[in-house]
């Protein structure tokens, strides 16, 4: 196919009207991006995750690794967001793999397996599992800095306040928990 074809099939299989299909293939880093990223908007609130492999194919057929790769981190992300637990992430994960190896750029398929990796960490903290510091280290300094804003787990806080790579991560951490040590001068 070609790319302006699989724009066309993904906004319409969106039930997105209102773009420029060649404005959007003309325009890689600002249209076609914005329209991938409403695609992945609209994918997401499905209740069904039965075509996200054929639209993560799609989309990672684009030249433009950078942007498809960021449209890619989109899907993760909302996935993540609604999926009732680590199992169902990871059978979900699972299926893009296959996708996701198509990349050409390393980096790029290395970051998306980074942000799976990091999302099945926190959804596994979120299931219960108290994370030692080694499985901490094992994070992007990303996700450690989502735990320290957005934990309600004094445990966890307490791990992040005490491991995180950054010490503005830690200092987070520390505020959230109400842990805060005396100065001696």
């Amino acid at each position: 196919m070609t790319l302006h074809a699989d724009v066309a099939e993904l906004l319409a299989e969106a039930g997105i009207l209102d773009v420029d299909v060649d404005e959007a293939v003309a325009d890689e880093q600002h249209a076609r991006l914005s329209a991938y990223l409403r695609v992945v908007s609209v994918i997401a609130s499905s209740r069904s995750r039965d075509r996200d492999r054929a639209i993560v194919a799609t989309i990672l057929r684009d030249p433009d690794e950078m942007g498809s790769k960021t449209a890619v981190v989109a899907l993760v992300d909302e996935i993540a967001w609604k999926v009732t637990g680590p199992a169902e992430f990871r059978r979900w994960s699972a299926e893009l793999l296959p996708e996701i190896d198509q990349l050409k750029t390393e980096q790029f398929r290395e970051f998306i397996r980074r942000r799976i990796h990091d999302w099945l960490f926190y959804l596994s903290i979120k299931d219960g599992h108290v994370p030692t510091s080694a499985e901490l280290a094992e994070v992007t300094d990303w996700m450690q800095r989502f735990l320290a804003e957005h934990s309600t787990s004094l445990a966890v806080l307490a791990l992040v306040a005490e491991s995180a790579n950054t010490r503005k991560t830690r200092n987070i951490a520390k505020n959230r928990a109400g842990i805060r040590k005396l100065r001696t001068q």
